[in-house]
C-alpha cells in the first residue's frame, strides 16, 4: 500500500466498496428474481391445479345428484337423459384427470392423485353395479349397492380433496422456501452491506492513516527547520505522494544542513579572518603613522642639509672672490718674487689640501645623490619600508657633517692662503720673476673654487629635489595612514556583521 499512489490507493478502496455495492446489487436482484419467479410459479401451478381439482369435486358432486336422480326415476327414456349428461360429466371428469397427470409434479400430490384414480375407479364400478342391479329389477341388491355408492363418493371426494391438501401443502413449502430464500437473501444482503461498510471503514482508516500520519510527520519536520533544528532523522518510505514529499523534506534537509554547516564554518573563517586584518590594519596604522612622524623629522633633517650645504656654496663663491683679490695682490707684489716663492710653495699645498676636500665633497655629492635616489624609490614603496627613510636620512647627517668639515677645512686653508698671500704681497717687489706663475696657480685656484662653487649649487638643487620628494612622500604617507584607517573600520564592521552572521547561523542545531 506505501508504494501505490494517492489516487491508486483511494481508487482501490473505493472500487472494492463499489464490488462490494454491485455484489449486493446483483445478489439482490437475483434473490428478487428467484422469489419472484418462485411465486409466479407457484400462484401459476397451485391455483391453476385447485381450480381443476376443485371443478373436478363439482363434476363428481353434479354427476353423484344426476345418479341419484336417475337410480331415482323409473322412466326409461328421463333415466337414459341423466345417464347421458352423466357420461358428458365423466368425459370432462377423464380430461381433467388427464390434465393432472400432467401437472402434478409434486410427490404428495402425485400420491394422492393415484389414490384420487382408485377412488373413482371403485366408485364408478358402483355406480355401473347399482345401475345393473336397477336394470335386472333386483331392487334390493340395487338399494344395498346405492349405499354402498355412496359411500365410495365420499371417499372419492375425499381423495379429491386430499389432492388439495396435497397442494396446499405445496404451497406452504414453496412459500416456506421462499420465505427462507428470501430471509437468505436478506441476511446475505445484511453480510453484503456489513462487510463493504466495515471494508469502507478499513479502507478509509488505511488511507486516512497512509496519507494523515506523513502529513504529520512532514509538518512536524517543517516545523522542526522552521525551529532551526536540522539534526532530525528523517525516515521516508514508499513511493507515494507522501512518501515523495517526505524524500523531498529529507534532501531539503539535508541540503539545507550542508549550506548552513559551510555558512557557520566560513562565517567563522571570515571572523578571524576579520579580527587578524583588524588586529594588522591597527599594526599598519600605528607604523605608517611612525613612518609619517619619521619622515617629517627626516623631512626637517633635510631642511637643515640644504641650510648647510647653501651655506657651503656661499663659500665657496667666497673663497673664489677671495682667490681672485689674491691675484690682484699677486700681481701687484712683484717686488717680493722670492718670498712668494715660499709662500706659494704652501698655497700649492694648501691647494692640493684644497683639491682632496673637493674630491671629499664631490665625493659627498655623489653619495647625496645615490642616497636621493634611494630615498626615492623608499619613498616609493612606503609600507613596511619606513624604516628605510630612518636609515637614508642618517647617512644623509652623516655627509653633510663631513661636508660642514670639509668646508671648514677649506676655509682655514684658505684663510692661511690670504694670510700667506698677503706676506707675499710684501715680497712681491722680490718674486716679480715668478709673479706671473703665481698669478696663474690663484687663477687656477679661482677656476676650481668656482666649480666647487657651482657643484655645491647642484647639490643644493638636488638635496632641495630629494626634499621635495620627501615631502611628497609624508603627503601619500598621511593618505595611505586614513586608508588603512579606513580599512581598520571596515574591517572592525565586517567583524561585527561576521559576528551578528554567526549568530544567525548558530540558531540552526546540527547533527
Amino acid at each position: 500500500m506505501k508504494n501505490l499512489k494517492i489516487g491508486a490507493r483511494l481508487g482501490l478502496a473505493f472500487a472494492a466498496v463499489l464490488v462490494l455495492l454491485a455484489a449486493m446489487t446483483v445478489v439482490g436482484i437475483m434473490r428478487l428474481q428467484s422469489a419472484s419467479a418462485k411465486t409466479e410459479a407457484l400462484v401459476a401451478e397451485n391455483v391453476r391445479n385447485e381450480r381443476l381439482v376443485a371443478e373436478w369435486q363439482k363434476v363428481v358432486e353434479v354427476n353423484a345428484a344426476r345418479t341419484t336422480a336417475a337410480y331415482m326415476v323409473s322412466d326409461p327414456e328421463q333415466q337414459k337423459s341423466i345417464e347421458a349428461q352423466m357420461k358428458a360429466a365423466s368425459g370432462r371428469a377423464t380430461e381433467i384427470q388427464d390434465l393432472l397427470a400432467k401437472l402434478l409434479e409434486n410427490p404428495a400430490s402425485r400420491s394422492a392423485y393415484e389414490k384420487v384414480l382408485a377412488s373413482r375407479k371403485a366408485y364408478v364400478d358402483q355406480r355401473k353395479a347399482v345401475y345393473k342391479a336397477k336394470a335386472d329389477g333386483d331392487m334390493e341388491t340395487a338399494q344395498r349397492l346405492f349405499v354402498d355408492m355412496e359411500a365410495r363418493r365420499v371417499t372419492y371426494l375425499s381423495a379429491l380433496d386430499e389432492v388439495t391438501a396435497a397442494e396446499h401443502r405445496n404451497l406452504d413449502a414453496v412459500a416456506s422456501e421462499i420465505q427462507a430464500g428470501n430471509h437468505s437473501g436478506r441476511n446475505l444482503l445484511i453480510t453484503l452491506g456489513v462487510a463493504a461498510v466495515m471494508l469502507g471503514i478499513g479502507f478509509a482508516w488505511m488511507t486516512t492513516r497512509s496519507i494523515v500520519k506523513p502529513l504529520n510527520e512532514a509538518l512536524q519536520i517543517a516545523q522542526t527547520v522552521a525551529d532551526g533544528d536540522l539534526s532530525r532523522r528523517i525516515e521516508a518510505h514508499g513511493d507515494d505522494e507522501a512518501g515523495q514529499l517526505l524524500k523531498a523534506l529529507k534532501a531539503m534537509n539535508d541540503s539545507l544542513a550542508g549550506i548552513v554547516s559551510e555558512v557557520r564554518h566560513g562565517t567563522e573563517s571570515i571572523a578571524t579572518a576579520s579580527q587578524q586584518i583588524a588586529s594588522g590594519n591597527h599594526d599598519l596604522s600605528a607604523r605608517t603613522e611612525h613612518q609619517a612622524s619619521t619622515l617629517e623629522e627626516t623631512a626637517s633633517s633635510m631642511e637643515q642639509l640644504t641650510s648647510a650645504v647653501r651655506n657651503n656654496a656661499d663659500n665657496a663663491r667666497t673663497a673664489r672672490d677671495l682667490a681672485a683679490t689674491a691675484s690682484d695682490v699677486a700681481t701687484r707684489g712683484g717686488s717680493v718674487v722670492s718670498e712668494v716663492v715660499h709662500t706659494m710653495g704652501s698655497i700649492n699645498a694648501a691647494s692640493t689640501k684644497i683639491v682632496d676636500i673637493i674630491a671629499v665633497i664631490d665625493g659627498i655629492a655623489f653619495q647625496t645623490n645615490i642616497l636621493a635616489l634611494n630615498a626615492a624609490v623608499e619613498a616609493a614603496r612606503a609600507g613596511e619600508q619606513g624604516r628605510g627613510f630612518a636609515v637614508v636620512a642618517s647617512e644623509v647627517r652623516s655627509l653633510a657633517q663631513r661636508s660642514a668639515q670639509a668646508a671648514g677645512e677649506i676655509k682655514d686653508l684658505i684663510n692661511n692662503t690670504v694670510q700667506q698671500v698677503q706676506a707675499g704681497s710684501e715680497l712681491v717687489n722680490q718674486a716679480g720673476s715668478t709673479m706671473d706663475e703665481v698669478v696663474a696657480s690663484i687663477q687656477r685656484v679661482t677656476s676650481i673654487m668656482s666649480e666647487i662653487a657651482s657643484a655645491s649649487s647642484e647639490q643644493t638643487a638636488g638635496i632641495e629635489q630629494v626634499n621635495q620628494a620627501i615631502v611628497q612622500l609624508d603627503n601619500v604617507t598621511q593618505q595611505n595612514a586614513a586608508l588603512v584607517e579606513e580599512a581598520a573600520a571596515a574591517a572592525t564592521a565586517m567583524q561585527d556583521e561576521a559576528g551578528r552572521l554567526t549568530g544567525q547561523v548558530g540558531r540552526f542545531k546540527l547533527a
